[in-house]
């Protein structure tokens, strides 16, 4: 009789137990991701972004060493040539020396005649051209100029008085052009006519024309490029 009882006592803990973790579990507020599909689809863009500068990164330091490689085996071929080469790949991939080629022009202007509306022909907001920097990016660009400012690694968009600067300049009134070196223009071309970041404009109050063209000046970088956080390795 005692063990019944016992058995009829566990019993009735386990249950007890186990209606009191399913109350608790129904109490608590799910979480859920409450960032919408912009907020979504910009992260996706930038780790793809990210992704894709990871692998440039991989292959050009692959084809380095494989110089290295062929220049030590070969004595005919001075080791130095192979080091100026890449002094100059250097300047050219950091943006320091203008460059030009097939690409596509985008011109942005205001839908409104300022005139009747009464506002000033600012250019797009630092938000807006980081979406389409970004995007521009993952479509294939190489390089990009806004206006005659060159985009390289460190450069940045910001927002001072509701004026728009780009490596510390600022930016001209509307229109706007971005000039966009690639060698598949027609590709990207397509891509942005669609593109996520020029409906976005428009909804902004922004016209966007877009143009495939056969030759396009990108400018270089005429700025001192400031270097933090390294400093120079005494031999010894």
């Amino acid at each position: 009789m005692k063990n019944v009882t016992w058995i009829f006592t566990i019993v009735c803990f386990i249950i007890g137990l186990m209606l009191a973790i399913q109350f608790q579990s129904t109490q608590e507020p799910v979480i859920r991701d409450t960032r919408d599909i912009r907020e979504l689809r910009r992260e996706m863009l930038t780790e793809q972004e990210r992704r894709q500068q990871l692998n440039n990164e991989i292959e050009k330091a692959q084809t380095l060493l494989l110089q290295y490689e062929r220049s030590m085996d070969n004595r005919e071929e001075d080791v130095t040539l192979v080091l100026s080469q890449q002094i100059d790949q250097l300047r050219n991939d950091a943006g320091l020396e203008p460059t030009h080629g097939e690409g596509i022009v985008i011109t942005i202007d205001s839908l409104y005649n300022d005139q009747f509306v009464g506002q000033a022909r600012r250019s797009p907001s630092s938000e807006v051209l980081r979406y389409l920097v970004n995007e521009l990016n993952i479509y294939g660009a190489e390089e990009i100029a806004v206006g005659t400012e060159r985009i390289i690694t460190t450069s940045a968009f910001r927002d001072v008085n509701e004026i728009t600067y780009l490596n510390n300049r600022r930016l001209p009134p509307l229109p706007l052009q971005v000039h966009v070196l690639t060698n598949k223009s027609e590709s990207l071309h397509n891509h942005m006519v669609v593109s996520a970041s020029v409906e976005y404009l428009e909804i902004r109050g922004f016209s966007v024309t877009i143009d495939q063209v056969e030759e396009v000046e990108i400018p270089g970088y005429d700025q001192t490029r400031r270097v933090r956080y390294m400093e120079e390795v005494k031999e010894g």
